[in-house]
């Protein structure tokens, strides 16, 4: 007879949980059934391990493994987080913490870089958004969960982490050795009058206080007599919903829709409508994209995109249309749940499609930025060099967009 009695009560909580659920959904009695079904074979496998696996397997190990793999088959982005993983995630959202700064997704089941964070390790390496992660410190990530895959890049500052990427478009194997670091994200890196009154605001995240700093730069960028606006959102990986639909809603007119998810349930269905009396209505935009811009970006481009408000400039978007919940678990874990999908004003689903510009441009090849450098080459010695050569003295401009296609073309475009 097989020995089940460790996982009785985890069991009996497990069926009354299901039970619960079943009558809030008001599932018919085959779906209940089907479920009960699942569950007891379930079990089954639970008591089959624990008393013929040649090991003794500890009965949180299971539980936590079974997790990871349910939430892993469900799409990219839904995760579950033991105590360790739910902690960092809720540090990462206060805006600093140690590792190599870059976004990460499981995309046709390859560990795949949404972009690297401006200003980081990763992005002075040279990583690329949609890189595929071949291996971490020498270990393949064939079948690694995001969860893990983080765990591993993440570690004290001043350590070094290796990643063997694949690069696709150019069809090369490269090695990366990055030194971690502190990574401290601001939102907004540049806000200034490029030439001829025309603004130029590049946001690299949407945090908290996003839509409040960039209506301040619109502000400071008029009193010097803006006439027009540059929006770079290159290499954005998103942040928070409601932080993107509050930069969206600074161009758009009052009551006009931003953005709307739709779930299974009723409470995942939300409509965001613009709520600003005072929009900049009067100043032509561009917004610069690229196959880094995801998520919140992807949002507010589709939006004014939509409504004619801006011209969208640059490569296509990276194509996340998804919102994920957290719901914390009662030992300290989290599941990290996709509950909705977003739609733009006029209907268009942007998950696996992004955004496709108005005007492609191209982004040129920066050597000194993105160094192509084999895995047999000595990378900190090459980016050594590099920084004494190409490094400006703190008196010299850092920011010349002159030097940057992508930007030139959309002020040729608002001229």
């Amino acid at each position: 007879m097989r020995k089940r009695l460790p996982f009785i009560l985890t069991l009996s909580i497990v069926l009354i949980t299901v039970a619960s659920l079943s009558v809030s959904a008001k599932m018919d009695r085959k779906k209940r059934d089907e479920l009960y079904r699942q569950v007891e074979l379930f079990s089954d496998a639970l008591a089959i391990i624990q008393s013929e696996y040649v090991d003794e397997a500890k009965p949180k190990e299971l539980i936590y493994g079974a997790l990871k793999g349910m939430l892993s088959s469900l799409d990219p982005y839904s995760q579950f987080m033991d105590q360790e993983t739910y902690n960092e995630l809720k540090v990462e959202t206060e805006g600093a913490f140690g590792g190599i700064g870059i976004e990460i997704a499981i995309k046709d089941e390859l560990l795949t870089v949404i972009t690297p964070i401006e200003d980081t390790p990763a992005w002075r390496a040279g990583i690329k958004a949609k890189d595929i992660i071949v291996k971490i410190n020498n270990e393949l990530t064939r079948g690694m969960s995001i969860a893990d895959a983080v765990k591993k890049m993440r570690g004290k500052p001043g350590t070094q982490v290796t990643l063997t990427i694949l690069r696709q478009s150019e069809k090369k194997i490269l090695e990366f050795k990055i030194v971690r670091d502190i990574i401290k994200i601001k939102d907004i890196k540049e806000a200034r009058i490029l030439d001829d009154g025309i603004g130029y605001i590049r946001l690299v995240e949407f945090r908290e206080n996003s839509g409040r700093d960039v209506d301040n730069a619109i502000a400071n960028l008029s009193k010097q007599g803006m006439k027009a606006l540059i929006l770079d959102l290159r290499n954005n990986p998103g942040g928070l919903l409601e932080s993107a639909v509050k930069v969206a809603e600074l161009f758009v007119e009052k009551e006009k829709l931003i953005v709307y998810t739709r779930g299974r349930k009723p409470n995942q269905n939300m409509d965001f409508v613009s709520r600003i009396t005072k929009p900049a209505t009067a100043v032509p935009i561009a917004v610069l994209v690229n196959d880094g811009s995801a998520s919140g970006s992807e949002i507010v481009a589709a939006c004014l995109q939509d409504y004619g408000r801006a011209i969208i400039v640059g490569t296509k978007s990276f194509g996340k249309g998804s919102v994920q919940s957290v719901f914390p678990l009662g030992d300290g874990s989290a599941l990290r749940l996709t509950t909705s999908k977003f739609f733009t004003p006029s209907g268009k689903v942007i998950n696996e499609k992004g955004v496709v510009p108005d005007v492609v441009v191209e982004e040129e090849k920066n050597k000194y930025r993105n160094p192509e450098v084999s895995r047999d080459e000595d990378i900190n010695a090459i980016f050594e060099e590099i920084e004494n050569k190409e490094k400006p003295s703190k008196e010299e401009e850092t920011f010349n967009y002159q030097q940057d296609n992508q930007i030139m073309a959309a002020m040729n475009i608002l001229k």
